[in-house]
């Protein structure tokens, strides 16, 4: 928990991932063959199988960027816009805490017009984050001094257990990150080789995920994200999946179609295994399995997700019983992979 803890309050939006390849160079330093990391900004570690011969290879891919912001300008008053990577629902960031990391980190807060001066055209209307700004409390002389266009801008926001579930920023997709820093350690006696990799940019198209393909070149490819738990009052009648009913394997989502004989196999292992989990059909969103597919060689890919309950907001909420499922089951897979047929 303090592994995730640690990866969920640091910050990292697209292009700005240094904090989180950090930690990942420390957890998994000595614990793997070796490590590097691309030009692009990927971390990739590698652990080597024992089998003999030319070894198929794994990649396993979580990305450590998150939804955020850069500063698009600041004004005489000292009030900052902001400009969006990644997609927000603005209803959820009207009057929350962010940090605006320029040469120090200030503190600010998500500002908008106030209802009570509203037209009543406007009331009942959600703003767009155009309208949205940022207020540190300073005049803009003083915010110019240590900001300037371009800073990342992230929530600021606390890692907490809530009831049996805990509750974070940036779950999508820390928490895929973290399951690969575990299953990475965990591995023993696997005949294939693995490559763990944290990848950048995924929230502005899978851009990290396209290159370090092309570098690895895997046989397979496994994504580690979230997914929509949609388990809650006023959702469709579709849940998509449920928290705490296990990892979820993803069928397809609009980015790719899971590899027909790995959702078999993983399946299969699950049920032997009797692992928790739920078949997942996501009708909008991807992940990095879509880079996979394409880049080089075109891998056989999948993604493992993890259910999560408001994606995309300033606080999403996730159970550790379905992180620890994909834990198992993944590594399971990887310890399996020699056996049988995996001709894909």
């Amino acid at each position: 928990m303090k592994l995730l803890k640690k990866l969920s309050e640091a910050c990292g939006i697209p292009g700005r991932e240094d904090a989180i390849r950090k930690i990942v160079s420390s957890e998994l330093k000595g614990k793997v063959t070796s490590m590097k990391t691309d030009p692009m900004g990927n971390i990739i570690a590698f652990k080597r199988g024992s089998g003999k011969g030319t070894r198929k290879r794994v990649m396993l891919a979580g990305h450590m960027d998150e939804i955020g912001f850069v500063v698009q300008s600041i004004d005489d008053k000292g009030f900052i816009r902001i400009h969006p990577l990644g997609g927000f629902d603005p209803k959820t960031l009207i009057t929350k805490r962010v940090m605006v990391h320029g040469t120090k980190s200030i503190v600010g807060v998500i500002g908008s017009k106030p209802p009570h001066i509203m037209k009543p055209e406007e009331r009942g209307k959600v703003p767009e984050i155009s309208q949205l700004f940022v207020d540190v409390g300073l005049p803009g002389k003083k915010v110019r001094k240590t900001v300037s266009v371009g800073d990342q801008v992230t929530l600021d926001v606390a890692f907490s257990p809530v009831g049996d579930y805990v509750t974070g920023k940036a779950m999508d997709d820390r928490i895929g990150v973290y399951i690969m820093i575990e299953v990475m350690k965990k591995l023993r006696g696997h005949k294939v080789d693995v490559y763990g990799v944290g990848t950048v940019q995924e929230e502005v198209g899978i851009r990290g995920a396209m290159t370090s393909t092309f570098d690895v070149a895997p046989d397979i490819g496994i994504a580690l994200d979230v997914t929509l738990a949609c388990d809650i009052p006023g959702a469709n009648s579709d849940p998509i999946t449920k928290l705490g009913e296990g990892c979820a394997i993803k069928i397809l989502d609009s980015a790719s179609i899971s590899n027909p004989k790995l959702v078999k196999k993983f399946v299969q292992i699950a049920k032997k295994n009797k692992i928790k989990h739920q078949m997942e059909i996501l009708p909008r969103g991807g992940t990095d399995a879509g880079a996979m597919q394409r880049g080089h060689g075109a891998a056989a890919a999948i993604t493992i997700s993890i259910p999560c309950r408001y994606v995309h907001s300033v606080v999403e909420m996730i159970s550790m019983k379905d992180v620890q499922a994909a834990v198992n089951l993944i590594v399971k897979f990887i310890q399996t992979a020699h056996e049988g047929s995996y001709e894909l």
